[in-house]
């Protein structure tokens, strides 16, 4: 008989969650549990006895990473994992499916398994539901996972199906191939963000003997409510006395989510690769201690927090630590961050079993989403910034611009604080309306009005009104990638409709992208705060996805789903509004995966890339990928925003970034994208020493 048991020892009211026990061999553990990630057998930056100091209860690692290197017959000879790394407790260990999905362009997927190329060696490897099984065996964890075959969560219907028989088809071949081993197995569910198939996957593999069941298949494209939604259907479709494991998930709020929706198990790499880029959860809000605001607090980074960093270090010296790239500042924010992940799981255990779940979870819900940008609002709002100067853009715009405050900056509109699934209408103190998404509390246009932003930023920038004078050139095709509250989009429509009033203009096709309407939908059941969206375009894109003027050339398309899987659909673009949410929200499109894709779908096409951001990571991964890099116009607190192109300019025209960018990029504690792998970092730094801009 397996050692392996779970019980539920008690049921919240008015929620699904619950808290629970499973023993292994390696001793108990206490559900819901945070497990932190120690891909190859270590949790970046911590020790052994700082991850027993933060009470960490058990550790993951990752079977397609230690196959590698330092590969089976170490661990066959060692015995196994524990000994290996001197861990007593329980680990559980992925299968690899998580790296097979993260590998599209490095393997190919067959019923047999995954053949895949080893970023060891180069050599290719054919990692089946057989050999996961075999070299998890020979790592000994306590919980193993089957190799199942992960696709985005946006795929078609037609995909997912496909992926999903696979994933069943394996799973039976992983429980044949755990023979008479005393480990624990967890199937899990896939199905994307389809009902009906989530629904198949669970009658499917709850048919087998597994010990546990894992989620799987979300985090990977859908949006927040989305995973949310999915998250509690694919937890009510599994047994009530086995356990139940949300992979790769995620965020303080969003495991949060999760366990009000019944999950009792959670792994994520977010508190350790967040303290590397400077970030720290406290019981008040996100900070980000490379700002400059903590240069001189002689505060603790959470004084709620009874952890070594927050009980020995100021932020000043954790501050100075990230500003200068030192090791020491990761592990002390580390050791931090899963103090804070530990020790919210201890508050939820204890709300569950004291009956107060339900309002603790409406009071944490709304502290987990905060940060300290948002913190620093009312200071952020009491600053003047200076006038903006007219332009050619703005005056044809004009119409729109000076609506876009509502009918009184003193006194707001009784729209304000609507609300619309994920969103609600805020107002600004310094007079005009913003969407703000709830769960991650970001602002659309938190600084500027935001048609003044959109003018500002995209409209003049790209030089809008000179490109359609151009009537001899072909249709100019501008992608809007995060339609929002359609601002951007909006304020090319007014721009057009104004200037071709006068004369014929050249053709535009204005292709939008986005993931969830539900920002315009509610900007425009809010007319007084939002009157430029009182256009007929509108309706008809909601409505149609498409819009064509009776009058003008002028058309626009909706392309709704995951930007990185809609690129392929669209015509080549002259021109990107780069405008989603921050890579905090939505770090999938600012990586450097989904810049290659952008890159690639226009080789053979000029095109120049607009956005807000002007961070060093995503500036390097424009260059990394072979775009040309220069500075764009500063808006409200930001100095600079950039700009990119694919084929050179004159540096006078486009202020590209020089050289001096380039020696403090090669200092910077942030000079990666986030979706580098850590073995890519060399030749990543090649490419970008080599890239042409400079010159030499």
């Amino acid at each position: 008989m397996r050692p392996f048991r779970f019980q539920v020892k008690s049921t919240a009211q008015d929620s699904r969650a619950r808290r629970g026990t499973f023993t292994t061999a390696h001793g108990s553990v206490e559900t819901p549990v945070f497990m932190p990630v120690g891909t190859q057998a270590t949790v970046k930056a911590q020790t052994l006895s700082s991850l027993k100091e933060v009470k960490s209860q058990v550790l993951l690692a990752n079977t397609y990473h230690l196959l590698l290197r330092p590969g089976m017959e170490v661990f066959k000879k060692l015995g196994g994992i524990h000994s290996f790394m001197k861990w007593s407790g329980p680990v559980l260990t992925d299968s690899g499916g998580y790296q097979i999905f993260s590998l599209p362009h490095s393997r190919k997927m067959t019923d047999e398994g995954a053949l895949f190329k080893s970023y060891i060696d180069g050599k290719m490897i054919l990692l089946s539901p057989e050999l996961s099984i075999e070299m998890q065996k020979a790592i000994g964890s306590d919980i193993m996972m089957v190799l199942d075959q992960c696709v985005p969560s946006t795929s078609e219907h037609s995909v997912a199906h496909e992926a999903m028989l696979r994933t069943h088809a394996w799973a039976k071949r992983s429980l044949a191939a755990r023979g008479e081993s005393q480990q624990a197995m967890f199937g899990i569910v896939q199905g994307a963000c389809f009902p009906d198939l989530r629904k198949q996957s669970a009658d499917t593999l709850t048919q087998m003997p597994f010990d546990g069941f894992a989620i799987g298949g979300l985090a990977v494209g859908e949006g927040k409510s989305e995973r949310e939604d999915f998250t509690e259907l694919s937890a009510d479709l599994l047994p009530k006395d086995l356990p139940r494991y949300l992979m790769g998930v995620g965020t303080p709020s969003d495991i949060l989510e999760a366990v009000h929706r019944g999950v009792d198990m959670f792994d994520c790499i977010l508190p350790t690769s967040l303290a590397q880029r400077g970030t720290a959860f406290t019981s008040v809000a996100k900070l980000q201690m490379r700002r400059g605001a903590y240069k001189f607090s002689e505060e603790a980074i959470d004084p709620e927090c009874h952890c070594y960093t927050c009980q020995t270090y100021s932020k000043a010296y954790i501050h100075h630590l990230v500003k200068s790239d030192e090791m020491l500042g990761w592990h002390l924010l580390g050791l931090h961050n899963l103090t804070f992940y530990h020790g919210l799981m201890d508050q939820i255990r204890e709300a569950i079993v004291e009956n107060r779940f339900a309002s603790f979870y409406r009071t944490q819900r709304e502290i987990l989403q905060q940060t300290d940008g948002e913190l620093g609002q009312q200071r952020l709002r009491a600053q003047k910034y200076s006038q903006v100067v007219k332009t050619e853009t703005e005056n044809a715009t004009e119409n729109a611009t000076s609506n876009a405050t509502g009918n009184d900056a003193n006194h707001p509109s009784s729209e304000s604080g609507k609300e619309l699934g994920d969103f609600i209408v805020r107002y600004s103190e310094k007079g005009f309306y913003s969407i703000q998404q709830k769960s991650s509390g970001e602002i659309m246009h938190s600084v500027n009005p935001p048609m003044v932003e959109a003018r500002d930023l995209y409209l003049t920038q790209s030089q809008i009104l000179s490109r359609i004078e151009e009537i001899e050139k072909p249709e100019l095709v501008i992608w809007d990638v995060g339609l929002g509250a359609a601002t951007n989009a909006m304020s090319v429509i007014h721009a057009y409709e104004k200037s071709a009033a006068q004369k014929s203009k050249r053709p535009v096709h204005l292709v939008s992208f986005e993931i969830d309407l539900d920002p315009l939908r509610l900007a425009h059941q809010a007319p007084k705060c939002f009157p430029y969206l009182q256009h007929p375009a509108v309706e008809a894109l909601l409505n149609q996805k498409f819009w064509k003027s009776e009058t003008l050339p002028l058309r626009w398309t909706l392309i709704s789903g995951d930007f990185v899987e809609k690129i392929a659909e669209a015509p080549a673009p002259d021109l990107i509004f780069f405008d989603p949410f921050s890579y905090k929200t939505n770090p999938r499109l600012w990586g450097q995966e989904t810049l290659k894709k952008v890159y690639e779908h226009c080789r053979n096409h000029p095109v120049e890339l607009f956005t807000y951001s002007a961070s060093t990571s995503f500036r390097a991964a424009l260059l990394s990928v072979g775009f040309f890099v220069g500075r764009g116009v500063g808006t409200g607190p930001k100095s600079e925003t950039t700009l990119a192109t694919n084929t050179r300019r004159c540096d006078a025209d486009y202020r590209l970034i020089d050289t001096e960018w380039l020696k403090r990029w090669s200092k910077s504690s942030a000079k990666y994208p986030f979706d580098l792998p850590l073995e890519d970092q060399s030749a990543f730094h090649e490419r970008i020493l080599r890239h042409p801009q400079w010159g030499f």
